[in-house]
């Protein structure tokens, strides 16, 4: 089951990990909020919708949705870190956790380029 592979794990855990940093973000930074949290969940969803297609071009293209939803995810971190939202130390663990889980799903859609039918 897709639940066991190491990179969905990790992504479930940003995910959390994002949802519990941004219920302290102050008022007026709801929609800065919101959207990190649904690019967060989105790269475990998108990681699980992927596992579940049966074809390779429909699972490669969840795994590049889940790989956007983590570039999507840098920006917002930069803004939350200028604004004293989270701090450096915070964003620096984020960044690095972001690159992991971006270089484990590019491993997937490699492996899907080089599996055979």
């Amino acid at each position: 089951m897709f639940e066991n592979l190491e990179v969905y794990q990790r992504a479930l855990s940003f995910a959390d990990d994002v949802l519990a940093e941004t219920q302290e973000f102050s008022r007026g930074y709801g929609f800065l909020s919101d959207q990190l949290n649904r690019a967060a969940l989105s790269i475990a969803t998108n990681l699980a919708e992927g596992n579940g297609r049966f074809t390779k071009p429909d699972r490669k293209n969840f795994f590049t949705f889940a790989r956007g939803s983590v570039q999507e995810c840098v920006p917002l971190l930069e803004i939350a870190r200028r604004r004293g939202l989270i701090s450096n130390a915070c964003h620096e663990a984020f960044r690095r956790n972001l690159e992991a889980i971006a270089k484990m799903i590019s491993g997937l859609i490699k492996g899907l380029d080089n599996r055979k039918v």
